[in-house]
C-alpha cells in the first residue's frame, strides 16, 4: 500500500504540499522578496545539480564539484588580480577583468572534469574514488594558487553576474541557473548524445556492442559537470565579489540531493533535469521554511539527510521490484 502510494507522489507533490505547510506556518513565507531570495539561495544549487544530472544518470558520483567551484573561482580571481593594475579603462576592465577570468575558469572547470572523466572511464577507477581524490586535489591547489589568501575587487560588469536584477525583480543567477535546466533537458531529450547518457547508465555494455564510443560520452559528462561547476563559480563571485579558498564546501552534497530526492535513479539510466530543478526548490524551500521558524541550522542538517537517505531507499526499493 505504501509503496503504490510513493509511486503516484511524485517531486511535484510533495514541493507543492511543502510550499502549502511552510504558507500556513509563517506569515513572511510568501512574502515576494523572500520567494525571489529562495529562488537566489538555490542558482547554484540548480547550476550544480544540471551538471550532476548527467553524471549520475551514467550511474556515476562527481564528490568533487564544490571544490571545482573553489578552484575555478580562485583561478578567475588570480587572473584578475594580475591584469587588474593594467585594466583602467572601461574596456580593458571588460575584457581583462570579467571575459578573460570567466575564460579561464570555465577551462579550470573542464580541464578537471576531463582529468576526472578520463580516469574513470579509461583508467576504470571508481568514480567515487576518482572524484573524492579530486575533491581534495582541487581544494588543495586552491590554497596553493594563492596561499590561502582572499581575492576581490571585481569590476561591475562581473558583479552583474551575481548581483544584477532583470524586469526589476529577477537575479541574474536566478535566470542562468534556469538556462541552464532548459539547455540541459534539450540535450537529454532531443540529441544522440542524451540519448547515449540514459543508455550508458541503463545497459552499459548494450552501448558497447552498438558501436558508440562509451569513453567519450563518459568522460563528455564529466567536462559537463566540471564546466557547470566552473559557471557557479562564476554566481558565486560575482555574487560576493570576493574570492576565497573555502568556495563549494558541501556543494557536492547539495547537488547530489537535488538530483536524487528530483527522482534521478542513483544506479543511473532514469531521471529528469526538470526535477533535479524541483528537488533544489525543495530543499531551498525547506531551508528557509525552517529558518523563518527559527530552527536550529543543526536540525536542518539533519532533516536534509534524512530527506536524501529516504529518497535513496525509495529508490533502491523502486530497482529492486523492477519499477524503473
Amino acid at each position: 500500500m505504501m509503496k503504490k502510494i510513493l509511486d503516484k507522489l511524485g517531486i511535484l507533490s510533495i514541493l507543492i504540499l511543502v510550499f502549502l505547510i511552510l504558507s500556513f506556518s509563517s506569515p513572511y513565507f510568501l512574502k515576494t522578496t523572500n520567494l525571489i531570495n529562495i529562488m537566489l539561495q538555490i542558482s547554484i544549487t540548480t547550476t550544480l545539480a544540471v551538471g550532476m544530472t548527467f553524471v549520475i544518470l551514467t550511474g556515476g558520483i562527481d564528490l568533487s564539484v564544490g571544490s571545482i567551484v573553489a578552484f575555478s573561482g580562485m583561478s578567475m580571481c588570480f587572473i584578475h588580480k594580475l591584469l587588474y593594475p593594467i585594466s583602467n579603462q572601461f574596456f580593458l576592465q571588460f575584457v581583462l577583468g570579467t571575459m578573460i577570468p570567466i575564460f579561464l575558469g570555465l577551462i579550470t572547470g573542464a580541464l578537471v572534469g576531463f582529468i576526472n572523466g578520463i580516469i574513470i572511464s579509461k583508467g576504470k577507477v571508481p568514480a567515487f574514488i576518482m572524484t573524492l581524490g579530486m575533491m581534495s586535489m582541487a581544494r588543495g591547489a586552491t590554497y596553493l594558487l594563492t596561499d590561502g589568501q582572499f581575492i576581490q575587487l571585481f569590476p561591475d560588469s562581473f558583479r552583474y553576474l551575481g548581483n544584477g536584477i532583470l524586469m526589476g525583480q529577477i537575479p541574474i543567477p536566478v535566470i542562468i541557473s534556469l538556462i541552464l535546466v532548459v539547455v540541459a533537458w534539450w540535450i537529454l531529450k532531443y540529441t544522440k548524445f542524451g540519448r547515449y547518457v540514459y543508455a550508458l547508465g541503463g545497459n552499459r555494455e548494450a552501448l558497447r556492442l552498438s558501436g558508440v564510443n562509451i569513453i567519450s560520452v563518459e568522460v563528455w559528462v564529466y567536462i559537463i559537470s566540471g564546466i557547470v561547476s566552473a559557471i557557479g563559480a562564476i554566481i558565486l563571485v560575482g555574487r560576493l565579489n570576493l574570492c576565497t579558498p573555502v568556495y563549494g564546501n558541501g556543494y557536492e552534497l547539495d547537488a547530489i540531493g537535488a538530483v536524487i530526492i528530483g527522482g534521478t535513479s542513483i544506479f543511473g539510466g532514469e531521471g529528469k533535469v526538470g526535477k533535479s530543478l524541483l528537488g533544489a526548490m525543495l530543499m531551498g524551500m525547506i531551508r528557509n521554511g525552517l529558518n523563518l521558524l527559527n530552527v536550529s541550522p543543526n536540525v536542518q542538517l539533519v532533516v536534509i539527510g534524512f530527506i536524501v537517505v529516504l529518497a535513496v531507499f525509495y529508490d533502491k526499493v523502486r530497482v529492486k521490484n523492477g519499477n524503473l
